[in-house]
């Protein structure tokens, strides 16, 4: 395993509006790996999913972001999609009128093809994805993740269940192939079955080329997920990392524990 982190977060301070969120953040994650964010609300944890994809309401006042090396934190949302991050949101978005399938070839001609051009105002030689090679593409990935081929002609995530719509993030990251994917609170709102079924999926794709970071509040979708590593976040910065046995620890000592342990927001 390389030993240089694919994507690195140093004393990283973001704030929102001028109110400090993130207070120090230090995190490292490898391709291969699947490691769990842990915390209580308000721990800053949706706060550091957005900032990675450079969602332009937080600001970074100090740290980097290094991704291979490169900061990312002057790179668009797009540009960094296109180096390989990936995040799959909370609160996914429904576009009615446009099918998921549809979508799904304009992300990816989108990766394959940006739309910028080298200022002659022509339009870029390479082209997107074939149709018949992208439906080969979809047909293949929505078999891996047990997906009924009626579901890529529906509207995105119009009148989807939650775990639908949590289903349709993780098709999307198969036809993408991130290097790093982050999951924010991909088990928010999840009854039991959905939640496995997501599960699976991630599971399906996770390997040597695929580094994972599930931000969660609860345990239980790590019943599913297994990380090998297990970070907790409290008042703006990992407060304590261990194994997937201190996900267990959480579930069975809550986070005060955690708290009065590191005298968290002591100053």
């Amino acid at each position: 395993m390389s030993q240089t982190p694919d994507l690195l977060v140093k004393d990283l301070h973001v704030a929102v509006e001028g109110k400090e969120i993130l207070k120090g953040l230090n995190l490292e994650i490898r391709k291969g790996e699947i490691h769990a964010l842990m915390g209580p609300n308000g721990s800053g944890k949706s706060t550091f999913a957005n900032t990675l994809m450079g969602h332009p309401r937080y600001e970074v006042t100090s740290g980097d972001i290094l991704f291979h090396g490169e900061s990312v934190l002057e790179m668009e949302p797009d540009e960094r999609s296109r180096a390989g991050l990936f995040m799959a949101f909370q609160y996914p978005v429904a576009i009615p009128g446009v099918t998921l399938a549809n979508f799904l070839r304009a992300t990816m001609n989108a990766r394959l093809a940006p739309p910028e051009t080298d200022g002659s105002g022509k339009v870029p030689t390479k082209k997107g994805i074939p149709p018949k090679e992208f439906r080969a593409l979809l047909r293949d990935k929505m078999q891996l993740l047990r997906m009924d081929e009626s579901f890529a002609g529906r509207y995105l995530n119009d009148g989807f269940s939650g775990g639908e719509k949590k289903r349709a993030e993780i098709l999307q990251m198969a036809i993408l192939k991130p290097q790093i994917a982050i999951m924010d609170e991909t088990d928010s709102g999840l009854d039991i079955d959905a939640l496995r079924i997501v599960a699976d999926g991630v599971n399906a794709l996770a390997g040597p080329d695929l580094g994972v970071l599930v931000i969660t509040h609860y345990q239980r979708i790590l019943n599913y997920i297994k990380p090998q590593f297990v970070h907790v976040m409290m008042d703006g910065r990992v407060q304590l990392s261990g194994g997937a046995d201190l996900a267990l620890q959480l579930e069975s000592k809550g986070y005060d524990w955690v708290r009065e342990t590191k005298e968290v927001g002591a100053r």
